[in-house]
């Protein structure tokens, strides 16, 4: 067929500026690629142009005219350069049989010997096609394990979308089941607490569809470069030199690996944590009070959590969680749901069901992942575990009371069975800090009752 006389310029896209994909025409007669004008109205929040900043309706149609060009534009450029039909010199009609290394363009004998080219350097053009084709192929395997490694990260982030609604199924059973054990004029808070959890779920699940979307167009645009760069290692030496320009730029552009989002899961303790509590003016006769609500979203895998977030167990095997940042991943541990900064917190510890157990509070701002924890910004008591920091306990134990004093900047740990002193470390408190709990076993924070905290506050 012949050459269609147009330049891959007046095809490309004036968002990406590749050849157009599922061109669609605005109002104001711009055509842009479908993904690209999405991505963009997403990131401007306003349905406008990318070209003139006209606003445009909501579905723009395709563009099917200038869909059919590029789609002969990119097959007329494959036929060419599969047949060799340009390996002859356009102006001395000889083969092509040099490449000339100042203006990185095939050349004939002719034209080596022509004043264009005076004092300039050959190469046959085997040789370095050779060389390119090498160095294109190291970039595109590069490309290939980036690819590979966002089709993982991908699959991570569907596990936390999944579980993101199976936190959502379980908190609510345990919200209405709260309720039931409570009366019929509680209904109204059951109702807002599960409208503000609705909310959350909305907001996390958009974030992950964004992100979703994200990855898969992403993926599909690293996808389509790896195969237009498949098929010009295909392509004859002379075409494959005059495309190789434009092919290496594209495999060399580099974006960041996608992460697991901080914040992606729902916010569990906010909805169970101190439930009870909230509604003590009506029910304090029959209510507990937990001064700790455990953070399930940072629990070890192979740490089972109780519904109301009070006690923890050691499983011996991993849990389906996500691997979301703000997870421990080598020691036993989980965190309180709430830090403090000031004033007086006290907690007690039922540790008897615990065969290796370590305790006490944590900075916010340290390490959770690796084998860090413990090096710094840990004030704990512990027994029988040999890793890690903390003043050794070599009785065995039933409880463990923590009385934290932000403002003194004092950490005590006592037995509050036999009211005997433990421990006491005196430091400075300069961040919030949250209490930790490490179990090979069972551990249980004890509750309150409600009249007899304020009986004797």
């Amino acid at each position: 067929m012949a050459s269609l006389n147009v330049s891959a310029e007046e095809l490309s896209c004036p968002v990406c500026c590749e050849i157009f994909r599922n061109p669609v025409v605005l109002s104001c007669s711009h055509s842009v690629c479908k993904e690209c004008l999405q991505q963009f109205w997403r990131t401007k929040t306003t349905q406008e142009c990318p070209v003139c900043r006209k606003s445009s309706r909501d579905d723009p149609p395709c563009n099917l005219v200038l869909k059919n060009l590029c789609e002969l534009f990119l097959k007329d450029r494959n036929e060419r350069c599969s047949s060799g039909s340009e390996e002859i010199c356009s102006l001395h009609s000889e083969k092509l049989k040099l490449f000339c290394l100042e203006d990185k363009q095939p050349v004939c004998l002719v034209c080596r010997d022509s004043k264009q080219h005076d004092n300039h350097k050959f190469r046959p053009i085997s040789e370095v096609a050779s060389s390119y084709k090498e160095a294109l192929n190291t970039a595109l395997k590069s490309l290939q394990k980036k690819l590979k490694h966002n089709e993982k990260m991908i699959v991570e982030f569907e596990k936390t979308f999944q579980h993101i609604k199976s936190q959502v199924d379980h908190t609510e059973r345990q919200i209405k089941h709260e309720f039931e054990k409570l009366h019929q004029f509680l209904r109204d808070e059951e109702e807002a607490t599960i409208t503000a959890l609705r909310e959350e779920e909305e907001q996390k699940k958009q974030m992950m569809k964004e992100k979703l979307e994200e990855m898969n167009t992403h993926i599909s645009a690293l996808s389509h470069t790896i195969k237009d760069t498949e098929e010009m290692l295909k392509a004859n030496d002379v075409c494959f030199l005059k495309e190789f320009p434009v092919s290496m730029e594209r495999v060399q552009i580099s974006q960041p690996d996608p992460q697991t989002p901080s914040g992606a899961l729902i916010h569990v303790s906010r909805y169970l944590g101190n439930l009870p509590f909230r509604v003590w003016k009506k029910m304090q006769d029959i209510v507990y009070y937990s001064p700790v609500i455990l953070d399930s979203n940072t629990a070890h895998p192979r740490l089972v959590l109780s519904d109301d977030l009070t006690s923890m167990r050691y499983s011996g095997k991993d849990q389906p969680v996500p691997d979301n940042p703000e997870r421990f991943d080598c020691y036993y541990c989980v965190l309180g749901s709430e830090g403090f900064t000031s004033g007086k917190h006290c907690w007690d510890v039922e540790v008897k069901e615990s065969e290796y157990w370590n305790l006490g509070v944590t900075t916010a701002s340290n390490q959770w992942t690796g084998r860090v924890f413990y090096n710094t910004g840990v004030w704990s008591v512990k027994y029988k575990q040999s890793a890690g920091s903390g003043f050794v306990v070599n009785q065995d134990l039933e409880r463990v009371r923590v009385d934290l004093d932000c403002d003194r900047g004092t950490v005590s740990f006592s037995d509050p069975v036999t009211n005997t002193h433990l421990h006491t470390y005196t430091t400075t408190f300069t961040e919030s800090v949250f209490p930790f709990f490490y179990s090979l076993g069972s551990l249980k924070i004890l509750p309150y009752v409600t009249g007899f905290i304020f009986r004797t506050l």
